[in-house]
């Protein structure tokens, strides 16, 4: 773990320990292996400001950490060559699984607002940025197009959708990405999920033609996985 990135991790997984030793050990363990989360506040990809929206939030980490960042830098704890994190972003999670969202809500403590909602049915208010990581490849294709499209008309122009998702061209590594997520379903008791993925060239043309500006970097740095994060700023 890069040692800048220590404080934080620390500041952001303290809260799970109230939540239970289940909790607290998946979200370390999430935040320390997990290449995207150091990687979002490495390179300043969200803004500061507006509303973010975090589908498929699970049990709250990705907004725990960036309050945790806020707070490290608000204490003057932030490393100097690593660009500001956002100090005025308004945090909205939503996951279809109630119990997550109840664990979140207690670890953020009034510090994000969450909603039990299937992401199918959601309606997207106007935001600023709307993050999904590891969400779409979970749902059949005609329901990806539906999600984008909804996600695409909640962003005004410059706005910001963050995708994570497997790359369907990367031969035994997108076997190794499917299992994993396999297993991440059973453990919210859906057996058998059937995965639906697209090739990076793919997922980059289809977010092109929605009016995005798109960045697609491989996000899966020291595991066996292939998935890749789409950086997408809408244009048009």
């Amino acid at each position: 773990m890069d040692a800048r990135f220590r404080p934080v991790f620390e500041a952001a997984t303290r809260p799970y320990r109230a939540a239970g030793r289940y909790a607290w050990f998946a979200a370390k363990g999430k935040l320390r292996h997990d290449p995207v989360f150091h990687a979002l506040l490495r390179r300043g990809l969200l803004p500061d400001g507006g509303s973010l929206i975090d589908l498929g939030c699970g049990q709250g980490l990705l907004l725990s950490l960036l309050r945790a960042a806020r707070d490290q830098y608000a204490a003057g704890r932030w490393p100097a060559d690593w660009p500001a994190p956002p100090t005025r972003l308004s945090l909205r999670g939503v996951d279809a699984h109630a119990g997550r969202v109840q664990l979140a809500r207690r670890v953020l403590n009034g510090g994000a607002q969450f909603e039990v909602r299937d992401l199918r049915e959601f309606d997207f208010p106007p935001c600023a940025a709307i993050v999904m990581l590891d969400v779409l490849l979970y749902l059949r294709e005609a329901q990806q197009e539906s999600v984008l499209d909804k996600a695409t008309a909640a962003l005004r122009s410059g706005g910001l959708l963050l995708l994570r998702e497997p790359d369907a061209d990367a031969g035994v590594a997108l076997h190794l990405t499917k299992l994993s997520a396999r297993f991440e379903a059973a453990l919210r008791g859906k057996l058998a999920q059937p995965l639906h993925c697209r090739s990076a060239a793919r997922w980059i043309a289809d977010l092109s033609r929605r009016g995005f500006a798109v960045d697609a970097t491989p996000m899966s740095q020291g595991t066996p996985f292939c998935n890749v994060l789409f950086v997408a700023r809408k244009v048009v």
